[in-house]
């Protein structure tokens, strides 16, 4: 996965819109998923002060109202409007994976190990591109801390890192 650049603007819209769309279709969705099982399969009689035993009912509601979501998003995540929104959540699949080994890429890395370091070096700069589209400033100091030291490290020992050779992959060597 290569790093690219997104508009800040039109990502948070888009994303902003993505989420309040996907929360109203799973709300929504759930009531009436809800309501037409308990009228197909529920109890119809219900006696006050007594429980009415839909609860199954209504998170099976909840269930399908998920699956209704997930559904949209399968088919929504292809078109072009939403491409900056996907691929901001592919990178943080691909970040949360990095994060999984970054232990043994940490060790990797400290031993001059050129796949290490340039993992390292695809991680710390999609989290600062991330951290940015997200408004994270809380963060972003020690992340951009954290690369300053790893392009030092890897200034003082010459060697060539480029982050456009970052594949998945090379994970699997940690």
């Amino acid at each position: 996965m290569k790093l690219r650049q997104v508009d800040k603007p039109q990502y948070r819209k888009v994303s902003n819109q993505v989420q309040f769309g996907l929360i109203a279709i799973l709300a929504i969705s759930s009531v009436i998923f809800g309501q037409i099982l308990i009228a197909l399969l529920g109890n119809a009689t219900v006696e006050a002060g007594q429980p009415t035993g839909n609860f199954y009912f209504n998170f099976g509601g909840v269930i399908l109202g998920l699956m209704l979501c997930t559904f949209v998003v399968k088919h929504f995540r292809e078109k072009p409007q939403y491409a900056d929104v996907f691929y901001v959540w592919q990178l943080k699949q691909l970040q949360n994976k990095i994060f999984r080994k970054l232990n043994a890429v940490q060790a990797g890395a400290a031993d001059n190990d050129v796949k290490a370091l340039t993992i390292l070096c695809f991680y710390y700069q999609s989290l600062a591109l991330v951290y940015e589209l997200d408004n994270n400033t809380l963060t972003m100091s020690e992340v951009n801390k954290q690369l300053a030291q790893l392009k030092q490290q890897i200034d003082d020992h010459n060697l060539t890192v480029n982050v456009d050779e970052f594949e998945p992959a090379l994970l699997a060597d940690f």
